[in-house]
């Protein structure tokens, strides 16, 4: 159990052929966080400014990532992602010639700093590829997938399947308390990148993985 109710983030497929009448869907996702959280008597968690540190007491406003695809649905997918393991994210710009065994290396560094702080067991989200913002999407999308369902790409997948092994053999374990299982998973999402980049980010979530999905 844990008090943080986190950061709704949404990613949201609006077909191109889908019609959202009485108002924007920006306004109704975050009215439907605000009614949640208030109704599950939920924690405030997400402040208005974050120099004044002022909060919004409703949870919102929510971060929404909006695509249009073809079709008629609308599909939204939802999580409630945690402020500690989102602090002990990181986001690199690698050089292209530190190639796979750079990339393992600075993921390994990056839960292996994170330590107990980002409350382990972990789901490791990685970006590889895109830009500097676009990776960093990346990372997070991927945690969207579920636990135990690796990428459709069999090279892609070994390597989520070597990092989960390499990281268990870190040592960190639950809470850092020690043991064999400091991540639950590992997911990759990988993107076309610049000639002349290679950037890579690692989206940690704790064990409080909390997704929801629906296609109306």
């Amino acid at each position: 159990m844990c008090q943080d109710t986190g950061t709704a983030v949404f990613i949201v497929e609006l077909g191109q052929d889908c019609h959202i009448t009485g108002g924007t869907l920006t306004d109704a996702i975050n009215e439907g966080v605000r009614k949640g959280y208030g109704e599950g008597y939920l924690r405030s968690s997400i402040v208005h400014d974050p120099l004044n540190r002022k909060n919004t007491s409703d949870n919102t406003p929510a971060i929404i990532h909006l695509h249009l695809v073809e079709g008629d649905e609308l599909t939204i997918r939802m999580t409630a992602k945690g402020g500690g393991a989102e602090n002990m994210s990181d986001l690199r710009m690698l050089k292209p010639s530190d190639g796979i065994e750079g990339i393992k290396k600075y993921i390994l560094d990056v839960v292996r700093v994170a330590g107990p702080n980002a409350c382990p067991p972990l789901v490791v989200g990685i970006g590889i590829g895109g830009n500097f913002e676009r990776c960093a999407y990346l990372a997070k999308k991927s945690l969207f997938r579920p636990i135990g369902i690796h990428h459709s790409d069999p090279e892609i997948a070994a390597l989520e399947k070597e990092l989960i092994s390499e990281i268990n053999r870190l040592g960190i374990g639950p809470q850092g308390m020690g043991g064999t299982t400091t991540a639950l998973d590992v997911k990759i999402e990988v993107e076309a990148c610049h000639i002349a980049a290679l950037p890579v980010a690692v989206n940690l979530n704790c064990h409080a993985s909390r997704h929801q999905e629906i296609t109306i």
